[in-house]
C-alpha cells in the first residue's frame, strides 16, 4: 500500500475523542441494567444495584474497554467490535487481570492468607456488529491461541469471550428485549444503506440522524448530542479504514514475499537439473511475467 495514502487515512483519527457510540448509548445505568438483563433473561428492575467498574484510565492496544460492571456477584466485561478480531479472549485476560487487581485493592482483601476468597464470577459479552458475515453467537477461547503442546494436559488458564451479533436482523429474541440495543442497530444499518449507495461517511451520518430522529429511534443521543455522534462515528470509520489498509498492505508484502520465495525456488531447481542461465531466465520471464531486467536482477541474486 502507497505510504502516502496511509498517512492520509492516519490523519483523519482523533484518538483523544471522548467516547465510542456504543459506550454512550449505554453509559447510563438504567440502560446498561436493560441490556444486562436481555443478555442473561434477568429482571434487576433498580440500576443502584449495578456497579460500575470500567477502567477509565486503562489503555490496551490502543483502546479503553468499553464497559465493565458487577451485579449480584458477577463481573461484566462488554467490549463493541465493528470487525472480527481473534483475539479478543487475549484482550479479556489483560482486562480481567486488571479488574481484579482493582477488586482486591478497594476491598482490602488478603490473598495471602490461608482463609479461602470470593471473587465475583467473570463474564465476557462482544457486540459485533461488522460488514462480515457472523453466526448470531460465536465462542472465542483463549486456549485457541496456544500453541499446540502434547506435554500439557490442560492450559493454567482459560478465557472466554461470547460474541453476539448486533448487526440488525440478528439475534432478534436479543433485540426485541432491549429497546436501545433494537435501534442501535437500525442506526448503523441506516448509514450502511446510504454507504452501499456511494454516499460519503459524513452524508450517510447525517441523513441517517435525520431518519431515525423523525422515527424516535435514539432520539434523546441523536438530539442532544448531534455533533458528538457524527464525530465519534467518523472517528471509528477511520479507525476501521485504517485497520483494513494495514491488514491489505500485509497481504500485499506476503504476496509479493512469496513470489520471491517462489522465484528463488524455481532458479535453485533449474540449477540442480541442469538447464542453463539464459533459459533459467527465459522461463523467468514467461513464467513469472517478468521484464527481462527484472528475470535479471532475480538471477544475480539467486543463481549460484
Amino acid at each position: 500500500m502507497d505510504k502516502s495514502k496511509r498517512n492520509h487515512i492516519t490523519g483523519h483519527v482523533n484518538r483523544n475523542y471522548k467516547d465510542r457510540l456504543f459506550r454512550c448509548i449505554f453509559k447510563e445505568k438504567q440502560d446498561l441494567l436493560d441490556l444486562y438483563n436481555a443478555i442473561n433473561g434477568t429482571e434487576y428492575d433498580n440500576p443502584n444495584e449495578l456497579e460500575i467498574t470500567t477502567l477509565e484510565d486503562v489503555v490496551y492496544l490502543g483502546m479503553k474497554n468499553d464497559l465493565s460492571f458487577i451485579i449480584d456477584d458477577i463481573m461484566n466485561l462488554y467490549e463493541h467490535q465493528s470487525s472480527f478480531n481473534p483475539n479478543m479472549a487475549l484482550r479479556g485476560l489483560v482486562y480481567f487481570a486488571e479488574l481484579y487487581r482493582k477488586y482486591i485493592l478497594i476491598n482490602d482483601i488478603n490473598i495471602y492468607g490461608s482463609t479461602k476468597i470470593k471473587l465475583p464470577v467473570p463474564q465476557y459479552i462482544v457486540f459485533y456488529n461488522g460488514s462480515e458475515e457472523e453466526p448470531d453467537r460465536k465462542e472465542i477461547r483463549l486456549t485457541e491461541l496456544f500453541y499446540p503442546q502434547e506435554k500439557v494436559a490442560q492450559p493454567a488458564v482459560e478465557c472466554i469471550a461470547v460474541m453476539l451479533n448486533i448487526n440488525y436482523g440478528h439475534n432478534l429474541e436479543l433485540m426485541e428485549k432491549c429497546r436501545k440495543l433494537k435501534e442501535y442497530a437500525y442506526f448503523i444499518r441506516i448509514i450502511r444503506e446510504y454507504l452501499n449507495k456511494g454516499d460519503k461517511i459524513e452524508t450517510a451520518v447525517n441523513c441517517a440522524i435525520e431518519i431515525c430522529i423523525q422515527k424516535e429511534i435514539l432520539k434523546d443521543i441523536l438530539q442532544k448530542n448531534r455533533s458528538e455522534v457524527l464525530n465519534v462515528i467518523l472517528t471509528e470509520f477511520d479507525e476501521n479504514l485504517y485497520s483494513k489498509s494495514l491488514r491489505e498492505e500485509g497481504r500485499e508484502e506476503g504476496i509479493i514475499e512469496g513470489k520471491k520465495e517462489g522465484m528463488k525456488a524455481f532458479i535453485e531447481l533449474c540449477q540442480e537439473i541442469k538447464i542453463s542461465k539464459d533459459e533459467t531466465r527465459n522461463k523467468l520471464i514467461e513464467k513469472f511475467k517478468l521484464q527481462k531486467e527484472e528475470a535479471e536482477e532475480y538471477l544475480i541474486k539467486y543463481w549460484k
